[in-house]
């Protein structure tokens, strides 16, 4: 322990193993500890008796939902896009190589109080019975031109300059698309999670839209997203291998993780009487937490069910978006869906979570929209928990901090906090131009 590191990351969630890994593959000297004896923090993975322990206290799971070891429940699940920036980092730092993916079944979005497939391409907007006639043939004119955009084409721009046009004016003046199909494109499609993307400049509402597309087209699945086999508990797993790999520690079941600083700057780490010296730490809240603030709460159900979502053609993976425009609140619900044919769950079962943004205190109530998507449920687990955001300067104290995992059931807000929070401790911009089809073992199984 009484060596000196360049960073020493603590916590092992999601966040905390990538960064760990892109910052061992860059060369640096890292620790990484965890106060639990397990990976995973916050975003671990359960079986079936830890999960009953940690919602039901002491009881015993019923035998009728089949052995304890055939679950992997993981707490924050979160689905992948096939092209999108977690998978261009897993393979940067060539961590595919310790995971199987497979792709998801299906992706979509609740409207007009019915569940349908988000249509992300001009000849599925035609079939897609979201819309009335003469929208698809709009809808179908904007996916085209979608499509066709070409940075460097500027014939493909049809005279509209998307740096600085707002989204809104392509989308609704251009196109003309009704509010409906505005909420499913800018929540299911784009993966926004409010309204404020409308008047941002129409670049960014494209290239979303067309990285959905092209993850679609990429596996040829009914969904962009993909998911480990066994669920994400593999990730922590997986980046601790890599950082092994690269001359890093790391270490589990250390009690009282404690930073010390000198002069206001971080000087080390101090556990079971010892201190390892460091240059910056990186760690989730609960490390250090005078140095963050809550921002807010999200609310969640765990379910067990025999069946998949309704309406979802029998998909035994796939992602439900509830617009908060839909649902008359301020904030999207998230239904995720995995089963026995991901390896999370015994033949025949089948995992769901109902998520959202907490607006109330009463999380039953406020998640009863996407709870009714799910028909029977076998078994449903409630919880709360609050989401915090660092209010540190990392460049003043060393102290880099990451925020907590938001409602989402895909990883493109994460990733995004990681690869700001990697900037910011390096100096340097991620170079994510790699081979994505590194990846693609995943979709031919």
């Amino acid at each position: 322990m009484d060596e000196e590191y360049d960073v020493i990351v603590l916590g092992t969630g999601l966040k905390e193993c990538i960064l760990s890994g892109l910052l061992s593959v860059d060369g640096l000297k890292v620790l990484h500890m965890d106060r639990n004896d397990y990976y995973g923090g916050e975003s671990t993975s359960l079986n079936l008796s830890q999960l009953w322990k940690r919602f039901k206290g002491g009881e015993a799971p019923p035998e009728e939902l089949g052995a304890s070891k055939d679950y992997n429940v993981d707490m924050v699940p979160k689905y992948m896009m096939a092209n999108g920036t977690l998978v261009r980092v897993l393979i940067h730092t060539s961590v595919t190589k310790y995971l199987n993916f497979k792709a998801v079944d299906g992706s979509y979005v609740f409207n007009k109080g019915k569940v349908h497939k988000v249509p992300a391409t001009d000849v599925e907007a035609l079939k897609s019975p979201l819309m009335g006639l003469f929208e698809k043939r709009r809808a179908r004119k904007f996916f085209i031109y979608i499509q066709d955009y070409d940075d460097n084409d500027p014939k493909s721009h049809e005279g509209m300059d998307v740096t600085k046009v707002p989204a809104k004016d392509l989308i609704s003046k251009k196109y003309g698309l009704d509010d409906h199909t505005v909420d499913f494109i800018g929540h299911a499609l784009a993966l926004h999670r409010d309204d404020d993307y409308l008047e941002q400049p129409a670049i960014d509402l494209i290239k979303r839209v067309k990285l959905y597309a092209e993850s679609l087209a990429r596996f040829a699945g009914g969904s962009p997203y993909i998911y480990p086999l066994y669920g994400l508990g593999e990730l922590p797993q997986a980046f601790a291998r890599l950082s092994a790999v690269y001359g890093g520690t790391y270490m589990l079941n250390k009690p009282e993780c404690k930073v010390e600083f000198e002069d206001g700057k971080v000087v080390g780490v101090t556990s079971e009487g010892e201190t390892a010296k460091c240059k910056k730490v990186v760690c989730d809240p609960s490390y250090l937490p005078d140095k963050v603030q809550k921002v807010g709460k999200v609310a969640r159900a765990i379910c067990i069910m025999s069946h998949p979502i309704p309406n979802t053609n029998d998909a035994h993976s796939a992602q439900v978006i509830l617009p908060q425009k839909q649902l008359g609140r301020k904030s999207d619900m998230y239904l995720f869906c995995c089963s026995y044919s991901h390896n999370v769950a015994p033949k025949g079962k089948f995992i769901a979570f109902v998520t959202t943004e907490a607006e109330t205190d009463d999380p039953e109530t406020e998640l009863k929209p996407g709870i009714d998507l799910l028909g029977p449920v076998d078994q449903i687990f409630f919880d709360t928990y609050d989401r915090y955001e660092p209010v540190n300067q990392g460049e003043e104290d060393n102290c880099y901090i990451s925020a907590s995992y938001d409602a989402t059931t895909h990883f493109e807000s994460t990733v995004q906090d990681v690869i700001a929070m990697y900037s910011r401790i390096t100096g340097k911009t991620l170079d994510l131009s790699v081979d994505l089809s590194a990846a693609s073992a995943a979709g031919d199984e």
